[in-house]
This record gives structure tokens, sequence and C-alpha cells, in this order.
């Protein structure tokens, strides 16, 4: 459906750009952003290879399990339907925990991996199970602790401080997990007194 919107979007801007008598500004603009978004790509790459290597780093040193020890209790009650030791929870621990580093990258895979896990758990239904909608929930508003693709990306546009956002990109995304959080929750309980 996504691809679709997006489809209809595109063809929508190029005919109007076509009888607007727009059509050359419209090739430049796309031919310019397109060179513009392969540079930046290319910039990140130091970046995120550095962040990827010391989580790297991390996962060989056991802090990434000991952080999933410590949210274990914590995730848990937030996915009851999801046995303790079962590899969806797993999943989810490694998502959360490349999430709070600012890995957005490299928690996409771990995220679809829990998500493929959590589906089998709901014996492989259409219709998505209330962890699932938690997980998604919490891995779209997920605390960052050190936002590295937005740092990367202040600093290739030569920011004079790429790291300040620090401070206010933890105080936002922890109030956006709390606020996801609240809103699954009421919105689950909603749906059982109405089952009821």
């Amino acid at each position: 459906m996504v691809n679709i919107i997006w489809v209809a979007l595109a063809a929508i801007g190029i005919i109007y750009a076509f009888f607007n008598g727009t059509i050359e500004e419209v090739n430049e603009v796309i031919f310019s952003s397109a060179q513009d978004a392969v540079a930046l790509t290319i910039s990140l790459v130091s970046v995120l290879v550095f962040w990827l290597g010391l989580m790297r780093i991390a996962e060989k040193a056991g802090l990434l399990d000991k952080l999933a020890y410590v949210f274990r209790p914590i995730f848990t009650r937030l996915f009851p339907e999801i046995p303790a030791n079962h590899p969806a929870m797993g999943y989810i621990l490694s998502n959360f925990s490349a999430n709070l580093f600012g890995l957005g990258n490299a928690a996409t895979p771990l995220g679809i991996k829990a998500m493929h896990e959590m589906k089998k758990l709901n014996n492989d239904s259409i219709e998505a199970s209330r962890s699932m909608i938690t997980f998604l929930a919490l891995n779209t508003s997920s605390v960052t602790l050190v936002p590295t693709t937005i740092i990367a990306i202040r600093m290739q546009y030569d920011s004079m401080a790429p790291t300040e956002i620090v401070s206010s990109t933890i105080i936002a995304t922890f109030i956006s997990t709390i606020g996801a959080i609240l809103i699954d929750r009421y919105f689950h309980y909603q749906r059982q007194r109405r089952l009821i």
C-alpha cells in the first residue's frame, strides 16, 4: 500500500510539472538530490562502521548480554505473551540495545527477526498479536542515548557542535517511549473491555 502511495505522489508531481512547464527543474532537482544522497550515504558509512564496530566489541565483551539481563524484567512485563527464554525475547532485547546506541541500521534486522519469531508464537496469523503491536510502538519510539546517524549528518554539514543534541535526544526519546507504552496499554485495555 505504501508503495502505491509513493508511486502516486511521484506520478502526480511529474504530471503537474509537465503541465506547469517546470519539468526541466524537476529533472535538475532529481539528479542533484540523487548526487547529494549518494555523497551523504558515503560520508555516513565511516561513522556507522565505527559505531557498528563498537557495538560488535560491546557484544563480544558481553555488554549487550548484561544490558539484556538488566532490561529483561521490564521486557517480560511489557511482553507477557512471550516466554522469557524464547528467541523472540532475545531479538527484542538486542533490538532495544542497538536502538539505545542509535544504531537503527543494526537494529532493523534484529527487529525483523523478532517480528518473525513473534509471528510463529502467534500461529502465523495474519493479524498482529499484542506483543507485535507493543514491539512496533517501542521500536518506533525507542530511547536513544547516542544518536549516531544524526551526529554523523551534523558532522557532514559542518556543524559547530554536532554532539550538542545528545541531551535533548535522550529526553525526547525517553518521553516518546513512555508515551508509546501508555498509549499501547490504553488501547489494549480498551480492546479488552470491548471483548468482555
